[in-house]
Order: structure tokens, then C-alpha cells, then sequence
């Protein structure tokens, strides 16, 4: 363990990582050192028919760990803080996903991770076309989701003014799970009308929304004409949008850059976006923190590149560990950023069930 180096994980960090394997040991010596690691981990440690100190000296070694994020339901998010970090420990910044197959599961984001994420967010925007200094609009999921903490946070850096609205993603799940047409779509309309109420009144070129919370404005004329007018830079993320409809999208707002985002509160971050020769988007982690596998999952072995399967992904930071979690989605294969080390993903979309239930994005 003498050649360990903690710093390593110290974040923010401007500077890549050169050797990644050096900080997937310093992870593991931190989140499994009994000074240093946190008692969910600490706990954890003892069920394994594994000892990660000595075992985990790959990424592929991941593999070895259960995959224990159900738990996030139910764990006090205090057992989730690493004793590294001292006592009292920094307060964390408590997220929530958004109870898809079940009950929500929660991270602990303390500060030094947040302000990493804010950077790369930062960077993302700008890069994206975020028009600085000029309004944005937010119609994404808040209260216990980080999309809308990260996404003001972001607008503060970039001088915009940030423009929020109320929306339950669970809410709408449940009433999409009884096949209650009319209260999803009465429910829109409520959306909508608060997103009106900012396009009509305040100066914003920027809006972050969820591809479906875009067709619903798609099918208004009065609001395709008012983000026509006003609307210059255009993120989607929360949940999938075929090629089809994102070429419809593009023709019914010919004047606005629209991009595309993909991240999990289970990676606690974004990956970063690029368009391929085929003017398609894909989807690169952020190496070493994050990593992605695309996977058959019959099998568990990587498909080949192109091909669809589903994804795995791994969070690795000072702040959190969550190794091993097979996510909700599948996507294409494409060779990462590192690709001895990471998967790159496409074409994402959700599966129909997982862990038992019937997949429903809704409006997130």
C-alpha cells in the first residue's frame, strides 16, 4: 500500500489523470481502509468473498462486486460519507433518482464533488452554445433531483438569469401507470402553462428540457412560435428521443442549436456529448470517475462494438463508490474515450421492465 497516493482523488481537478489504474488502487485503498472508508463500504466489506485491497487492481476487476445499489433506498445517507473526510464531516448535497422500478435511491454529493460537476456542466453549456448573459429556462424535475440544482448552478456561472418551474417526475409515473391519459396529459398542459408564463414575459435564448416536456410544445403552435422567437440554445435530457423524432424536432426549431445529455444520479455526474460522422450523439464518460460496459445480459461479456446492449455503469470518486450497476438502459457499443478501459454508449433508451417492473419515463 506504499505506493497509494490519496491525492490522486482530490477534486476539482483540471488535469488528466495519467495513469488511471494508479487512481483505481487509491480509490479502493480509500473507500475500503478502515481510517478512510465509509461505514456503508466498511460493512459491505464483510459479505464479499472477496478482499478489494489486495483483488481489485484492474477496472475490469470491478466486475467482482454485487451489484448493491438497492440499497441507496434505505441506507442513511451519513453511513455513505467516507471517514477520510474527517468529523464532522462536509454536509452533503443529498440526490435522489427518480423512483423509475421503485423506491428512489439517494447519493450523497459532498462539496468538493459538486463543485467538480459544476465545472464540467459549465464547460458542456458553453461548448453546447449556451448563449451567456441571456435568460434560461429549466423545465426539468427539482426537489430532490440534482439535474435542476446543477443546471442553476451552471446559469450563475454563465450569467443567466435562471427560470425554474414545479414538476413532479413520480407524480406523472403513477398516473401513467394506470393508464390515466387524460391526468397525464391535464398535467402537461399544467407544465406547460408555467413554461408560457416565462417565454412570454422573460428575456431567455436558453431551455433545458425532457424530450417528451419538447413534443408537448412541439404540438403548440402558439409555444413552437414563442421558443421560435426567443429560444437559441436547446439541452434534452432526462429520457430518450429516437434519431426520427430529433430530426422532426430540429425542422420544427430551425433556429436553435439543440444538444443532447446523458448521465444517471447513479454516476452523480454527465458524460460528455459529440456527434459522430453520422450525426449521431454519443455519449463519453468521464475516465476514471466513470465507466461504461455495454453488455449482453445473458451473458454478462461485452457486445461487440455497434451492437446493442445494456449498460453498466461505475462510479469511482473520493466522495462515493458505486461499482457494478446494471442501469435501466440499453444502448450501442462505440469504442470510449480510453476503450481498454471504457465503453462509449448511443442510441440510449430504456428497457420495457427491470428489477421486476415495467420501465415508465413519463415525462422524466
Amino acid at each position: 500500500m506504499a505506493d497509494i497516493d490519496f491525492s490522486l482523488l482530490d477534486v476539482p481537478r483540471s488535469i488528466p489523470i495519467d495513469d488511471p489504474e494508479a487512481y483505481l488502487r487509491a480509490a479502493i485503498a480509500w473507500h475500503f481502509g478502515e481510517e478512510t472508508g465509509s461505514a456503508f463500504w466498511l460493512r459491505a466489506a464483510k459479505t464479499l468473498d472477496f478482499d478489494p485491497l489486495t483483488d481489485v487492481t484492474t477496472f475490469t476487476d470491478l466486475r467482482l462486486f454485487p451489484n448493491l445499489l438497492t440499497e441507496l433506498r434505505n441506507v442513511p445517507v451519513e453511513d455513505l460519507i467516507p471517514r477520510g473526510y474527517g468529523s464532522p464531516p462536509p454536509v452533503p448535497q443529498v440526490f435522489e433518482s427518480s423512483g423509475t422500478t421503485g423506491a428512489p435511491k439517494r447519493t450523497a454529493q459532498l462539496p468538493d464533488w459538486v463543485a467538480q460537476v459544476t465545472e464540467w456542466q459549465t464547460e458542456d453549456f458553453a461548448t453546447g452554445g449556451f448563449v451567456r448573459g441571456q435568460g434560461f429556462l429549466c423545465l426539468m424535475p427539482s426537489g430532490p433531483h440534482g439535474v435542476s440544482y446543477f443546471s442553476r448552478r451552471v446559469s450563475e456561472r454563465l450569467g443567466a438569469a435562471f427560470h425554474a418551474i414545479d414538476i413532479d417526475p413520480r407524480w406523472v409515473k403513477k398516473i401513467a401507470a394506470r393508464n390515466a391519459v387524460a391526468e397525464v396529459a391535464a398535467y402537461l398542459d399544467h407544465v406547460l402553462e408555467q413554461a408560457t408564463r416565462v417565454l412570454q414575459t422573460q428575456n431567455v435564448a436558453n431551455l433545458h428540457a425532457t424530450p417528451p416536456m419538447l413534443e408537448a410544445i412541439a404540438r403548440n403552435d402558439d409555444l413552437v412560435d414563442l421558443v421560435n422567437a426567443k429560444i437559441r440554445y436547446l439541452l434534452l435530457s432526462g429520457a430518450h428521443v429516437d434519431a426520427d423524432t430529433l430530426d422532426l424536432l430540429r425542422d420544427i426549431f430551425p433556429n436553435t442549436a439543440i444538444t443532447m445529455a446523458f448521465g444517471s444520479t447513479m454516476i452523480l455526474s454527465q458524460a460528455v456529448t459529440r456527434v459522430a460522422d453520422d450525426d449521431a450523439f454519443v455519449f463519453d464518460p468521464r475516465t476514471p470517475y466513470v465507466v461504461f460496459w455495454v453488455i449482453d445480459p445473458e451473458t454478462g461479456e461485452q457486445v461487440p462494438y455497434g451492437e446493442l446492449g445494456q449498460v453498466v455503469m461505475n462510479h469511482i470518486s473520493k466522495g462515493m463508490f458505486l461499482p457494478n450497476n446494471l442501469e435501466r438502459d440499453v444502448a450501442i457499443r462505440i469504442p470510449g474515450p480510453l476503450p481498454h478501459l471504457s465503453d462509449s454508449v448511443s442510441a440510449v433508451r430504456p428497457v420495457a421492465t427491470f428489477e421486476g417492473e415495467a420501465v415508465i419515463e413519463g415525462v422524466y
